[in-house]
This record gives C-alpha cells, sequence and structure tokens, in this order.
C-alpha cells in the first residue's frame, strides 16, 4: 500500500488503521507529501500545522486504541470554524492572527472521532460569496482547471478533496457553498435539514434557521459516516429506506426564472437519464412558488442575518475598513431593514415551507442545477451577467440554491459528469424537512451506477 494510502476514502483508512493494515503514522506521512506535491497548484489546504506535531500525534494514535471511527485519520476543517491552537481567520485581515483558545463544536465532535486536524481550508471572507478568495490567503483554484474558481464557500474543502489530499472534508452551506463547490470540483456534497447538525453559540438564531455545517466526500457511505459525526450522532448511516420506484420532479430554470449559462441543463439532464436507467420515474415540475417572492425574502433575511453577525465590525471604524464589499453590501442593507419587511420575508418563508410540503406529497425528491454557471476565471469576482440577463447582486448567480436554503431543506448534490469544455457540473437533489437518511439511499443508488469522482478524477490524480 506505500504510495497509495493518499487514494482511500475515510471509512476505508480507518477500517485498515484499526485492523493495524496500516499505521496512523504511514497515512499522515503520505498525506502531508501529497499536500507537498499538489497543494502549491490550488491553494485548497491553508494554517498546515508544524509537521513534527502531525506526525507525533500519528505516532500517538498508532501505539492507541482506537476511539473512534476517524481514528488516526487527517482532516482539515473550514476557516470558518475555530480550531484550538491553530490559526483560524474566516478568511478575514481582522481575524488574520486570531489562533482560539477552545475549539468549536464541530471541532470538538471530529476530535472526539479521532480525527488528527492538519490545518484549514480555504474560504472566501467570513464565507460571503461562491468565490473562494480571500485578503490572507488568496484564492483556491478548481480542481479540474487552476485557471478557474473553486467555488465556495467551501471551496478549499472541494478542492482537497478532489486533489485527494483529505480523504473528507466538512463544509458549510448557507447559500450553496456546499453545493456548488461540490459541482465544480466532482465531488459530493450534502446540505442537511436546518437544526440536524448544532450551530455555534455565536451565530445568531435568523443564521441557525438559513445556514448549517454539513459533509463532502467522494461517495456516499464516507458522506453518511461525516454527517454522523457532525450531527453528533443525531444521524444514523444506513437508516434511509429508497422508496419503491422514487418520484423525481425536474425543476429545471424553474419555469424560466433562473438563468442558465449554455450547457447547464443539458448536463443535468444527464443526471437524469441515469436516474430514469434506474428505474425512478422523472417528471418535469412547474414553479411550485414565484421565484422572485422567494428571492426577496431570501436577501431579507440573509442581509439581517449578516447585519446582527458582522454588526460589531461595522461599528469599529479600523474594522469596518477591511471587511469585504460583500459584507458591507449586506450589512448596510440589513441595518435599512424595517421590522416590516423583515416580518414579509419571515412570513414568505412559512408559506414557501407550506407549498413545499405539498410538493413532496406528490414527490419524494426534486433535482435543479446545482450551478446555473460553468465555473469563472479565478481572477473574477463573480459573473455579472448570464447570457444577455444581467446579475443585480454579487450572488444572484446562485439564486438556484435559495429554495432549499430559505426553507431549511435537506439538498445532496450529485456529480452530473463533464461538459463539453470538459468541466464537472453538478445537480442538488432536494427532499422534504427530515428526509436526509432517504435521499442519502436515493444518492447511493445513484453513485453505484456512476461514481463519477472515482472515474473521472481530475488530472494528476491516478
Amino acid at each position: 500500500m506505500a504510495g497509495e494510502l493518499w487514494h482511500l476514502g475515510a471509512r476505508t483508512l480507518s477500517g485498515r488503521i484499526a485492523r493495524r493494515e496500516i499505521s496512523p503514522v504511514e497515512v499522515m506521512r503520505e498525506v502531508l507529501a501529497r499536500i507537498d506535491a499538489v497543494n502549491g497548484g490550488v491553494n485548497a489546504i491553508v494554517s498546515l500545522r508544524d509537521r513534527e506535531a502531525l506526525m507525533g500525534e500519528a505516532r500517538l494514535a498508532e501505539a492507541m486504541p482506537p476511539e473512534g471511527w476517524l481514528h488516526g485519520v487527517p482532516v482539515a476543517i473550514k476557516d470558518l470554524v475555530d480550531v484550538r491552537g491553530l490559526r483560524s481567520t474566516r478568511g478575514s485581515s481582522i481575524w488574520k492572527d486570531h489562533v482560539p483558545k477552545a475549539d468549536d463544536g464541530l471541532a470538538r465532535r471530529l476530535r472526539a472521532a479521532g480525527a488528527i486536524v492538519i490545518g484549514k481550508t480555504n474560504v472566501p471572507a467570513f464565507g460571503l460569496g461562491s468565490q473562494t478568495v480571500n485578503p490572507v490567503f488568496g484564492a483556491t483554484r478548481n480542481a479540474y482547471d487552476p485557471a478557474l474558481s473553486a467555488g465556495g464557500s467551501s471551496g478549499g474543502a472541494a478542492v482537497a478533496l478532489a486533489m485527494r489530499m483529505l480523504p473528507v472534508a466538512d463544509g458549510s452551506d448557507m447559500m450553496g457553498s456546499l453545493r456548488n463547490p461540490a459541482a465544480w470540483n466532482n465531488v459530493y456534497g450534502f446540505r442537511p435539514t436546518a437544526g440536524l447538525v448544532p450551530g455555534e453559540p455565536r451565530e445568531s438564531v435568523v443564521q441557525h434557521r438559513l445556514s448549517t455545517d454539513g459533509p463532502m466526500a467522494r461517495d456516499i457511505g464516507d458522506l453518511e459516516a461525516l454527517l454522523a459525526t457532525l450531527s453528533d450522532g443525531a444521524y444514523r448511516p444506513g437508516s434511509g429506506k429508497r422508496p419503491g420506484r422514487p418520484r423525481i420532479g425536474w425543476l429545471g430554470d424553474w419555469g424560466g426564472a433562473y438563468a442558465m449559462e449554455q450547457g447547464i441543463l443539458a448536463q443535468s439532464e444527464v443526471a437524469l437519464a441515469v436516474m430514469e436507467d434506474l428505474g425512478w420515474a422523472v417528471e418535469p415540475v412547474a414553479p411550485p412558488y414565484p421565484a422572485e417572492a422567494l428571492w426577496e425574502a431570501w436577501i431579507i433575511l440573509r442581509q439581517f442575518a449578516v447585519a446582527m453577525n458582522l454588526g460589531a465590525h461595522w461599528r469599529d471604524e479600523g474594522q469596518q475598513a477591511l471587511l469585504p464589499a460583500q459584507a458591507k453590501w449586506e450589512i448596510t442593507h440589513g441595518f435599512a431593514r424595517k421590522v416590516a419587511e423583515v416580518e414579509w420575508a419571515a412570513e414568505t418563508r412559512a408559506a414557501w415551507i407550506a407549498a413545499a410540503r405539498e410538493m413532496f406529497g406528490r414527490f419524494d425528491a426534486v433535482v435543479l442545477p446545482a450551478t446555473q454557471v460553468w465555473p469563472f476565471a479565478v481572477e473574477a469576482r463573480f459573473p455579472e451577467a448570464i447570457g444577455d440577463r444581467a446579475m443585480d447582486t454579487y450572488h444572484r448567480w446562485m439564486e438556484v440554491v435559495v429554495p432549499a436554503s430559505l426553507a431549511g431543506l435537506p439538498a445532496l448534490a450529485l456529480p452530473a459528469g463533464f461538459g463539453a469544455g470538459g468541466l464537472p457540473a453538478g445537480v442538488q437533489m432536494i427532499g422534504a424537512a427530515g428526509s436526509d437518511a432517504m435521499l442519502m439511499a436515493l444518492g447511493r443508488a445513484y453513485h453505484e451506477a456512476t461514481d463519477w469522482p472515482g472515474s473521472r478524477p481530475p488530472p494528476g490524480v491516478v
């Protein structure tokens, strides 16, 4: 197995470590060598810890009996999460020298499962925007073409996973941050039902409803295992039952409401064809709610949440100057919102949740593209237009992820193959609230039929 351990997924590694077929020391040595070989070209892993300290922890893990399913497995944690003793910047110059004295809950749960934390995965500043670039570490580059964006905000996690620098990765998703980079880097990402994964005390109540941590992986088994850890055992791997003949609704471009770059819908339909070949009943479905109302409610609640979370930085003149343009836009609009607007947004959210509940009375899951565009140039801020339709905000080009986010619905990002330009695409399969395990069961069947991450890895992964 020498020289091949970095290829393996988390469950395979942990099983072989538990059976003492391989050592955590061997695994750590190969993972660090893999990072040395490829990270410089993509900038996915940041704040990498001292090599000797990591090898010491691996030797300690080797000497101890396994205490969890990730025993001795190297992980890097998204740089929005505080990790004890490790530089945790949130991609912001304000926090560039921040070294926490305590772990956030997510980091504690990963350590309790036996993982060895080796560093962080790169993010946009404060996780705002689906382009992973920040003033502290710079840009993360796409695993399939380093001239292009990795997506975001879990861009570092997706690229590190695709490039086999990590066997599994955590991410988070407010506005597609687990789904967009998964699609652009040919891996799986899962946004759980709101509340399944515990949030952090420093986050606002509004953010808890709109954002969640979740897993990323190269197969569904690892995705489920990591979700069990992130949810502190609330999720049970393998507990989902696949419906006899799953009923899948295809929402396409939401009746023309969502601008799509050429080829995105056609590539999504490749994934739908796989589902039909599996015997699933796939049919087009009309938009279940007005897209513009969903968008307006979303940006009001998102602006309000960001303003609550970052307001302290805004009120400090020195820190305000260091905020990215995206944060300034969200905060200024959030502070300007009237109570009546926030109440309307909350009522609209409730109405959409009711409409979605009715839709899931007819379908087991619905499918949308995971992105509206192909990966764009890494130097670009964001797509300013899709076709002849101008984007009126820095994130309008990701509007397709809003329906699941606004309602707190579970959404599984599935690789959908490669377009004419050789770039990966993906779809999001969305279920009713609480249907996480059923979505995973569907995903398992889809993965067995396709295994896009295994059959078409990035260049340099052999």
